[in-house]
C-alpha cells in the first residue's frame, strides 16, 4: 500500500479502472471516515449507515468506468454516497436524522480555551441540533457538504447535480433558516 502512498484519489481511480484493486483498497481507507461521517447527516443506526458504506463501495466498482479522469473524484463519490443514503433513508420511511457532529460543523477555538464557555457550547450544540433537524432535508445536506464536508460550490454543484449558482442560492437559504430555527423567528 506504501506504494501508492502520495497518489492522487483521481491517479488511484484510474488504476481502479485497470482492475487495480490494491487501489481499490486504498480509495475505500481514504473514503471510509469520510463516508461513515457523511452518512450520519442521514442513517441514524450505525449498521445502516456500514451498510450503506458498504453498498457505497461495491456501487463505485462496479461503476468506476463511468469516472471521469479529467474531473475530482471526491464529488463523484459523493454523488454515489448522495444517492445511496437518500435511497436507504427512504427504505427506512423517513426515520429523522439523530446525529449531528456539531464539533465539526461549528468549531470554535475559544471552547477549547475557556473551560467557562462549556456550557455555551452544549447550548449551542443542543440549539443547532434542533435547528438542524428542523430545516428540509434540501437545507440539512447542503450545510452538512459545505461545513462539514468541506466541499467546494463546484464540489456541491456536482454532488447534488444543480449548477453553481442554485449552490450558492441554497447555501444561502439554508443560512437563512437555520438563524430563524435557532433564534426562534
Amino acid at each position: 500500500m506504501d506504494e501508492f502512498e502520495g497518489q492522487s484519489d483521481e491517479a488511484l481511480a484510474a488504476l481502479v479502472q485497470g482492475n487495480n484493486t490494491q487501489a481499490f483498497g486504498v480509495l475505500m481507507s481514504r473514503y471510509q471516515p469520510k463516508l461513515m461521517r457523511y452518512g450520519r447527516r442521514f442513517l441514524s443506526r450505525q449498521e445502516h449507515i456500514e451498510d450503506a458504506v458498504q453498498e457505497i463501495f461495491i456501487k463505485m466498482y462496479e461503476n468506476i468506468e463511468s469516472f471521469d479522469r479529467a474531473r475530482s473524484f471526491s464529488p463523484w463519490i459523493y454523488r454515489v454516497a448522495h444517492n445511496t443514503f437518500v435511497n436507504a433513508l427512504r427504505a427506512q420511511h423517513r426515520e429523522p436524522v439523530s446525529f449531528v457532529d456539531f464539533d465539526t460543523l461549528v468549531s470554535h477555538p475559544s471552547y477549547a480555551r475557556d473551560p467557562a464557555a462549556e456550557e455555551d457550547k452544549k447550548h449551542t450544540e443542543q440549539l443547532l441540533e434542533q435547528g438542524l433537524d428542523s430545516l428540509s432535508s434540501k437545507h440539512r445536506e447542503i450545510l452538512i457538504l459545505y461545513y462539514s464536508e468541506d466541499l467546494s460550490y463546484q464540489e456541491i454543484a456536482d454532488v447534488l447535480r444543480v449548477p453553481m449558482g442554485t449552490v450558492g442560492v441554497r447555501l444561502s437559504r439554508a443560512r437563512e433558516a437555520l438563524k430563524k430555527q435557532i433564534n426562534g423567528n
